[in-house]
């Protein structure tokens, strides 16, 4: 036969080459080089280091800036994308390649990004973003009439869960790759990188502020004050770790269950998670110790672990079952509910809700946070939203009384009269319009104060308390079916578990008939 083999065809041959010195090469091999010596990886190494090793296929290997003078300085345009598998799953990925031109935002870069958006809605998988970008490339995104035109950027906030989306940022993010993280259901960001709107720079051309990039948008400013971010970590490893077990717990998009874990050999009464909870109600201690121990071993993954701690957040699993659990942490603020906390209860409830996740109350709250501050910070609209979300919610819901809870409280950590599917109590619980020393100081203040003697006024307090907390028994509110049954508290993994081998028949509803599911996550 006279026909070349396909290793002899000449355009064959051209293909290979081309996109081998693409890839290899990507924008300019000094500055590859450069960066290995810095120790800071290319957006290639961080692909292959999140997806299973030779799973990763590129889309868009050719593009290029659509400015002729760009075009051969800007191979693949300043974004690199594809598909891949996760634990032989399959995941669509793109970030962007600083070596391009910083990998500024541009057209043909964005219609990479938004193409694979668009792949992965169709395919029903989750996408992964590797943040690091310098912003916005000027002249390339400016329309005729010098108007900035972000593309398809903003299309992707009507994504309504349909699949998850994390990201990771590793390095200095502003603009588009710091918005697509305020649009991800789970953001992770290693120490080092910087994320925020725009540059420091910036601001101090602007407005003549100086501020280091740490300062504006690294790790602890996130992690701790605005919450932007689900979790910081030292090391790109560890963000890829993070991002691998994040979706463990998730289906690959809203129309399916979660995948089921390993399940335990057996799930036995547990005698000695009582020793965990001080029975006195002002005593504090670690929630994070009754979750574990509550949980699969080693199955809790805990989010925002350093914004609003006075509420521990979390993807775990209960026989295997993936949950989220929300549980008051009296070790801090008492377990009390402020602003920041029912912003990241509302952040967690949303990405389970979407993704057919079961939720886990563990109540010990002793109210709302009082004063200025936040009720300045707004207490009452993030209040009011955890309140909506609640209501709103398709996903089944749990809820365990540990030791007290008072006021609205009570209903806000989806108590009494909430729509949850199983509301149980320990015994030795306070279920209360509020904490009995506090309405007694409240309602007799006034009383108490006119009583001279000393020790008689502490004892008609004494008895006042004792009276007020008679009504707050778990007994009364069982009663009344205020909750569904008082349990031993050996018994509560138990009884979870049993609670979601049921809750697994449940038909799930259609994503358009889940409109929590449509919230905004950030």
């Amino acid at each position: 036969m006279n026909e070349m083999s396909d290793r002899e065809n000449p355009s064959i041959a051209d293909l290979h080459e081309r996109a081998h010195l693409i890839r290899t090469d990507m924008g300019g091999a000094d500055k590859v080089k450069q960066m290995r010596a810095d120790e800071d990886r290319t957006i290639r190494e961080h692909i292959d280091g999140l997806l299973d090793p030779e799973s990763f296929r590129e889309i868009g290997t050719f593009a290029r800036s659509l400015r002729p003078e760009d075009r051969d300085r800007t191979p693949g345009d300043g974004k690199i994308g594809g598909h891949g598998t996760i634990d032989g799953r399959p995941v669509a990925v793109f970030g962007d390649d600083i070596t391009v031109l910083r990998g500024s935002s541009s057209t043909v870069g964005s219609r990479k990004e938004y193409r694979l958006y668009q792949r992965a809605l169709a395919m029903g998988i989750p996408i992964v973003h590797f943040g690091e970008t310098g912003g916005g490339r000027i002249p390339d995104i400016m329309g005729a009439e010098g108007i900035s035109e972000p593309g398809d950027l903003f299309t992707m906030a009507s994504r309504r869960h349909q699949v998850p989306m994390a990201t990771a940022i590793v390095g200095q993010s502003f603009g588009g790759s710091s918005f697509l993280s305020g649009m991800s259901d789970f953001v992770v960001m290693t120490r080092g990188s910087c994320l925020a709107v725009t540059s420091p720079r910036v601001f101090e051309v602007a407005t003549g502020e100086t501020i280091t990039f740490e300062k504006v948008g690294g790790v602890d400013v996130h992690a701790r004050t605005t919450g932007q971010i689900d979790l910081g970590v030292d090391t790109d490893k560890e963000a890829y770790a993070a991002i691998r077990r994040w979706l463990s717990y998730l289906p690959a998009n809203a129309h399916q269950r979660p995948p089921r874990g390993v399940r335990p050999t057996a799930i036995e009464p547990d005698p000695d998670l009582t020793a965990l909870v001080p029975s006195r109600r002002t005593r504090g201690y670690d929630m994070r110790k009754v979750v574990a121990r509550i949980c699969d071993a080693e199955s809790v993954f805990e989010v925002q672990p350093q914004y609003g701690r006075s509420v521990v957040c979390a993807l775990a699993r209960i026989d295997g079952f993936s949950v989220g659990v929300v549980a008051n942490n009296p070790m801090y603020h008492a377990g009390v509910l402020d602003p920041e906390t029912c912003h990241k209860v509302v952040r967690l409830m949303t990405v389970c809700d979407a993704f057919n996740l079961p939720v886990i109350f563990l109540v010990d709250v002793p109210g709302f946070m009082v004063g200025r501050k936040v009720e300045h910070d707004r207490i009452l609209h993030w209040g009011m939203r955890m309140m909506q979300a609640l209501q709103l919610a398709s996903t089944p819901t749990l809820t365990v009384c540990l030791r007290k809870a008072f006021g609205m409280a009570w209903q806000a950590m989806n108590g009494s009269m909430m729509p949850a599917y199983g509301v149980y109590a320990w015994p030795g619980a306070e279920i209360g319009f509020m904490d009995p020393e506090v309405g007694v100081n409240v309602a007799f203040g006034s009383k108490l104060a006119r009583i001279e003697n000393p020790e008689a006024r502490e004892l008609e307090r004494q008895r006042l308390i004792a009276e007020v907390a008679e009504g707050t028994s778990p007994y009364e509110a069982a009663g009344t079916m205020r909750i569904d049954e008082i349990i031993d508290p050996a018994d509560t993994r138990v009884i979870l578990a049993e609670d979601l081998n049921r809750l697994a028949n449940r038909p799930l509803p259609p994503p358009e008939q889940r409109p929590l599911a449509w919230w905004p996550s950030c």
